[in-house]
């Protein structure tokens, strides 16, 4: 049986032109070797696996060859001949790792004063030369400076912030890059087809990816994927070899969280966890396939580091999907992998993360910075009491006398459903329970119960879709569609009642005092500026409520908007303490002084 060789060592490179997503670097050392401007030290730092101690050998081997073509060498020189079989008594390589003493340096200094003997240079390659102690650095620092004419070191890091100065300042330095996906991609193509291996785009970006920029990584995944799949790689069976989440799955929770369907997300994370990932993995990976769906549907495609068949999928699935949508998953993924590892509970975390960017895909549009606007239709409160029907969002039933139901319509609505609702014996606001979601505009209908044709039922589902989706502003009274019209003469009865409306608002609702003091009427609209979205959600929850009183207070007849803005606000304290409070006089009454002591007024 054939030993086998692994393929970062069997298709090591060994020319400048098969090294792999370097060519800053091997274009400056062809030129150098061309041109006879060979350095006495290079430093080559860089991430793990990217080439440098590969490059180093072609280097050496390169400056050594007795027959060069170009600043390639000929691999038929005995120099060539004895570096291929590991015979070269001019290149030494030295492990800083576990010689890192100035001992071991000693030993160094005394090999660089022998003469080569085929060639021209003695290379000194020493890898991991971050490991060295201080004094084996020190002890180097003059060999380093001033070496024989026949000696070139070549130092290899990966942690090139960890060498002290006085080296750096003697050395050319030559800083390597990440592989590029693209690139492996094309090396591992290469090689799998040399190999007789059929490999799919997907399985190579994956392996690609996983490698985070390092080829001999990159290479060792090939492998372990080739010793599970066979000659033939499947993009699923990979994902299994290599533990990770495949593309398809980012893929399924985008479509399910744009339809806002979060029933079904949840349970493709329960999936997903039991599988083995944990939550941080995978907000981290959605977040990830966020931000190359947004990167997608622009110019900066290019910085996506997909090729093929995967990119195409990026880019279909990019065209559906709204900038808004994506920036507000991207900022809700973001603050809750912040609170991941504090929290008590990551999977609530999560799952309440997967149900907040459901509500932005059920939307359409970015509910962080778009105006907030509640629209509803309030009941003629002139029509007679047996025919008023009343209508409000159908979210947690109150078990009351007179009680009225929910219904909430999204809009724009393109076929409306409506729901046959009780009677009422009056219009007056009750407490109801509502759902604390994010506005969106709100149709509430009244009308005659014995009359309404209902089209079709309310059904309930798992979505939030469903969920919003009750009915519609319309009705059929004997075949006709029924809307209740805007009075237009609401900006005028509710400005006219102004002072009773805040009145009456302030005292039966303390805590919106800041609000109602700011109120304003602009035709059929209520308008509201709060200092907080604390304060701005509690309104949101007793938007029916407030409007019914305004319309009942200032006669006002078919429907009312509200508009809330949350701004910054000047409030107006009261004084508690005795010291504020005379303060607070002095203040408003400028001769309080005077009164003071003309009346002998004692302000204890």
């Amino acid at each position: 049986m054939e030993k086998f060789i692994v393929s970062a060592r069997k298709y090591r490179p060994a020319t400048f032109a098969s090294v792999v997503g370097q060519n800053h670097i091997t274009s400056t050392l062809k030129n150098a070797i061309e041109r006879g401007q060979l350095a006495h030290a290079y430093l080559f730092c860089g991430p793990r696996g990217v080439g440098k101690t590969t490059c180093a050998r072609i280097f050496a081997k390169a400056i050594n060859c007795q027959h060069p073509v170009g600043a390639e060498a000929c691999d038929q020189c005995d120099s060539c001949l004895s570096f291929n079989e590991n015979r070269s008594l001019n290149i030494h390589e030295l492990d800083a790792a576990s010689n890192n003493s100035v001992e071991d340096i000693r030993n160094l200094i005394e090999q660089v004063r022998v003469l080569p003997q085929i060639g021209q240079y003695s290379v000194f390659i020493i890898d991991e030369v971050h490991m060295l102690s201080s004094a084996a650095f020190n002890a180097f620092l003059k060999t380093l400076e001033e070496p024989p004419k026949h000696a070139i070191f070549i130092l290899a890091t990966t942690e090139k912030h960890k060498i002290i100065p006085t080296i750096l300042s003697r050395c050319q330095i030559y800083d390597f890059n990440r592989i590029r996906v693209e690139d492996a991609v094309g090396y591992l193509r290469y090689i799998a087809q040399s190999e007789g291996v059929e490999a799919d785009d997907e399985s190579l970006n994956l392996i690609a990816q996983k490698a985070d920029g390092g080829m001999r990584d990159a290479l060792s995944m090939f492998d372990k994927a080739v010793s599970f799949c066979g000659t033939k790689l499947e993009y699923r069976a990979v994902a299994a070899t290599l533990n990770v989440l495949d593309y398809e799955t980012y893929f399924r929770f985008t479509e399910l969280l744009l339809r806002g369907d979060y029933v079904n997300a949840l349970l493709e994370y329960d999936a997903v966890l039991s599988k083995g990932f944990s939550g941080q993995i995978f907000m981290s990976g959605l977040n990830q396939h966020f931000r190359d769906l947004l990167v997608a549907k622009g110019p900066a495609v290019s910085l996506i580091e997909y090729t093929g068949s995967l990119l195409e999928k990026y880019r279909q699935q990019a065209a559906i999907c709204e900038p808004a949508f994506l920036f507000g998953a991207i900022s809700l993924l973001t603050e809750a992998d912040s609170k991941l590892r504090t929290t008590s509970s990551q999977r609530l975390l999560v799952e309440l993360t997967l149900m907040k960017i459901s509500t932005l895909g059920e939307k359409k549009n970015n509910e962080l910075i778009a105006p907030i606007e509640a629209k509803y239709q309030l009941p003629d409160l002139d029509a007679p009491k047996q025919q008023v029907a009343a209508a409000q969002p159908q979210v947690t039933p109150v078990a009351q006398p007179n009680s009225v139901q929910n219904t909430v319509a999204p809009a724009p609505t393109p076929q409306p459903i409506t729901e046959q609702v009780p009677t009422v014996e009056n219009v007056e606001p009750q407490n109801i329970e509502t759902q604390n979601v994010e506005p969106q505009k709100v149709e509430i209908v009244p009308t005659p119960a014995a009359e309404v044709k209902p089209k079709s039922s309310v059904i309930l589902g798992g979505s939030i879709a469903s969920l919003l989706k009750k009915v519609s502003n319309e009705a059929e009274v004997d075949g006709k569609s029924a809307r209740i019209s805007i009075d237009p003469a609401s900006e005028g009865k509710m400005m006219q009642a102004k002072g009773q409306i805040v009145a009456q608002m302030c005292s039966e609702r303390p805590r919106f005092v800041s609000a109602f003091e700011c109120i304003e009427f602009e035709d059929n609209v209520v308008k509201l500026a709060v200092p907080s979205e604390a304060l701005r959600d509690e309104l949101i929850g007793m938007r029916y409520e407030i409007l019914t009183s305004i319309a009942v207070i200032a006669g006002v007849k078919g429907s009312l908007d509200m508009k809330i803005e949350v701004k910054e606000m000047d409030f107006k304290l009261k004084p508690i303490k005795l010291e504020d409070r005379v303060k607070h006089i002095r203040k408003v009454t400028p001769d309080f002084d005077y009164m003071q002591k003309a009346f002998d007024i004692d302000v204890e």
